[in-house]
């Protein structure tokens, strides 16, 4: 099991909330990414995921990305991921569960069960479009205060996983930095990430503390054979 967030994707140009003053546009998270937020300026909200939306269809897997992928060529790979880009499907893996959605799909904000990739490779929605039932559709994307519907399937994957591995990620994001916890106390677990901090966990730990691109050769090479 690979668990993936933003310093992976941070990597092939794409930036977060986390990163600087934390504001887009001098607008803060709260501004464009909540449940409140939508209700109150759905067009401010959707002019944010455009932009990102932008940014992600220009950006391009890095070395992370491709060398994750080419690892089933040895492992039964599991990839949960925090991000919301497809940098990891363009990489070419194959088993990828986004805990936080996906940025090239949308949803009705009437019901989150109707999701619909996203057609339209000129554009991002805008306010009127609709689904067939007549809804606006919003990005399909976890907001701060929402649950996480991915959540008890990453747990699954969790609790099977023979080997985890972190990349990118603060684990200051909950649920998902919960994940480690649902391992086997046998299960070696490899951190890479340069703020990366030792975990609270009695499993065989290895923390290499470099970018995911600079430090993916070294954390492969020591993965059990």
């Amino acid at each position: 099991m690979v668990l993936t967030g933003a310093g992976v994707s941070a990597e092939s140009g794409l930036k977060t909330f986390r990163d600087g003053d934390g504001l887009w546009e001098n607008h803060s998270v709260y501004d464009v990414a909540t449940p409140e937020a939508w209700a109150k300026d759905p067009k401010l909200v959707l002019e944010f995921y455009a932009a990102r939306w932008k940014q992600v269809t220009a950006a391009q897997p890095n070395a992370c990305h491709d060398k994750l992928a080419a690892l089933e060529n040895h492992f039964e790979v599991h990839i949960i991921t925090q991000n919301i880009d497809d940098l990891h499907e363009r990489a070419g893996s194959t088993q990828i569960l986004h805990l936080h959605g996906e940025i090239t799909k949308v949803q009705s904000a009437r019901n989150a069960d109707l999701i619909y990739k996203l057609e339209n490779s000129e554009r991002y929605i805008a306010l009127g479009d609709q689904n067939a039932e007549g809804h606006q559709l919003r990005p399909h994307v976890v907001w701060f205060g929402e649950p996480v519907p991915a959540m008890y399937e990453a747990m699954q994957i969790a609790q099977q996983a023979d080997i985890l591995v972190i990349i990118g990620t603060s684990l200051q994001v909950y649920p998902a930095a919960s994940l480690y916890e649902y391992i086997d106390a046998a299960v070696p677990i490899y951190v890479l990430d340069p703020g990366a901090v030792a975990l609270n966990t009695p499993n065989p730990l290895t923390i290499i503390r470099k970018t995911a691109t600079a430090g993916i050769d070294e954390l492969i090479a020591q993965l059990p054979s």
